[in-house]
């Protein structure tokens, strides 16, 4: 299909200096986009228009540009990562919108998640969760044949789709209570389904719900929400386990 060209878009976007600062709405007209245009790219026409008029630029983050790193994580038209399913930010593209339309872009709205400038937020609180547990740390001497370590295929094919997930906080952002559960559950999923995960099993799970809940993020109540919007497509049935995993570690104190 060629691409068509948006005569005139309506970008609505937040505004705000910092966490402590109160920010706003502010309009921007964008003109002659093509629906080819990917949406960050899209936004850098727009930064490129307001600095030519001596206007902030704003303010997003991104790198890879590839749906790999998760850092382009942006709330658009109510939506994480906008209007289109199993993407993220960086691989939605223009033809998801028509002429004339206004586009709305927020940033993540989570306690966790603290603005650092426009629709830029801090979400250093996952990786803090990460350090609480999402890892191996046993001495596990020298590096075994790769089939020394027999693992079922569904375990195997269970563990990678859990560690396919890529942090950007898209099941927080959709979250009516800014859960974190379905990245916690993904995190402590790809290691339970693993051998090299089971010494360590009871400490991660008690230590990284520990930290997710010091951290302020809200409980999960099943909504599916998260997983409706996960980039990846990760399954509610990780949190199923890491429910699992943290009884089995709180009844074993």
């Amino acid at each position: 299909m060629a691409d068509k060209i948006l005569k005139k878009l309506y970008i609505e976007v937040w505004r705000q200096n910092n966490a402590k600062a109160k920010g706003k709405f502010e309009t921007y007209t964008i003109e002659n986009i093509s629906t080819g245009t990917s949406f960050l790219e899209m936004l850098d026409i727009l930064n490129n228009d307001l600095i030519e008029k001596g206007v902030d630029p704003i303010a997003f983050d991104h790198d890879c540009r590839e749906g790999i790193c998760g850092t382009c994580s942006l709330y658009i038209n109510g939506r994480p990562h906008g209007p289109d399913s199993a993407v993220t930010t960086c691989q939605l593209h223009m033809r998801k919108f028509k002429d004339g339309d206004t586009i709305t872009i927020e940033p993540w709205r989570a306690k966790a998640f603290p603005v650092i400038k426009d629709l830029v937020v801090n979400r250093s609180a996952f990786e803090q969760i990460l350090q609480a547990g999402g890892f191996v740390s046993v001495n596990t001497g020298g590096v075994p044949d790769g089939n020394a370590i027999l693992i079922s295929h569904e375990d195997a094919e269970e563990s990678m789709d859990a560690a396919s997930c890529i942090g950007c906080g898209a099941c927080v952002a959709a979250c009516k209570n800014s859960s974190a559960m379905l990245f916690v559950s993904a995190k402590v999923s790809h290691l339970a389904k693993l051998p090299q995960g089971k010494v360590e099993a009871k400490a991660r799970a008690r230590n990284m719900v520990a930290k997710m809940d010091e951290l302020g993020f809200g409980g999960c109540t099943n909504t599916q929400a998260c997983e409706a919007e996960c980039p990846k497509s990760i399954s509610i049935s990780n949190i199923a386990r890491l429910n699992r995993e943290y009884l089995s570690a709180r009844f074993s104190e």
